[in-house]
């Protein structure tokens, strides 16, 4: 989130510079700082603004956490942040970008099948995330094919509900075009890499269209996906 951001809140709810900063904790005069561009909004107020204000979370700052050292409990709590039904009953965290939570879950060797059910919703609820960030970060970690192919899952959902002429599916389909040409050449799972032998060859036989593309193992489809409706 930058100054510029947080003067459009301010002005759209029509605020002074005193009041956002009575409500933020600070002083109108750091307020004025943080809209000229004189200091860079600290990751703590961000959080503060989006959630005093009901923001979207993609304009947190990413945490600068490395991405693979996330624990599957944390990225459990981030998606119960996040307002993923499927962790509803977990309590707890700050609230992260959805890309950075995104891509801390791409990054594991071994995910929680609940939590990869729930990456596609992600993208469902948050489709404009910074392109430009994520297909960066996809490519430096090797994670463009296992990213494509969330992508693609959560375009065939809104395939399927008839809602291709949305802004969800236009952002979606923006996103997939730029990883399409950064595709990997290389066999991979979605955080399956303790596959046995015969789990592989199974899922080669029998992955979708979608992981085919991406050169994926997974048996993720859709309609198993389930609260994406």
């Amino acid at each position: 989130m930058g100054g510029k951001v947080l003067r459009k809140v301010r002005e759209s709810r029509g605020l002074t510079q005193s009041q956002l900063g009575a409500r933020l904790g600070v002083s109108q005069g750091y307020v004025a700082l943080l809209e000229a561009g004189r200091r860079p909004v600290p990751p703590k107020l961000a959080r503060k603004a989006v959630r005093l204000f009901k923001l979207n979370p993609g304009l947190l700052p990413p945490t600068g956490k490395r991405l693979s050292s996330v624990t599957l409990d944390e990225l459990a709590r981030d998606l119960s942040r996040l307002k993923y039904p499927g962790f509803a009953h977990l309590r707890g965290g700050w609230m992260k970008n959805p890309g950075e939570v995104l891509l801390a879950a791409l990054a594991q060797p071994n995910l929680d099948p609940r939590v990869a059910e729930g990456l596609p919703w992600l993208l469902l609820n948050y489709p404009e995330l910074d392109n430009g960030w994520l297909l960066a970060q996809a490519r430096l970690l090797n994670l463009t094919n296992r990213l494509g192919f969330v992508v693609d899952l959560a375009k065939l959902v809104l395939e399927k509900r008839n809602k291709t002429d949305s802004l969800q599916y236009r952002a979606l389909g923006q996103l997939a075009d730029l990883l399409r040409s950064s595709r990997l050449d290389f066999e991979d799972t979605l955080g399956q890499e303790s596959l046995t032998d015969a789990e592989r060859n199974w899922l080669r036989n029998n992955r979708s269209e979608q992981a085919n593309y991406w050169h994926l193992l997974s048996d993720l489809r859709p309609e198993f996906l389930q609260f994406v409706e």
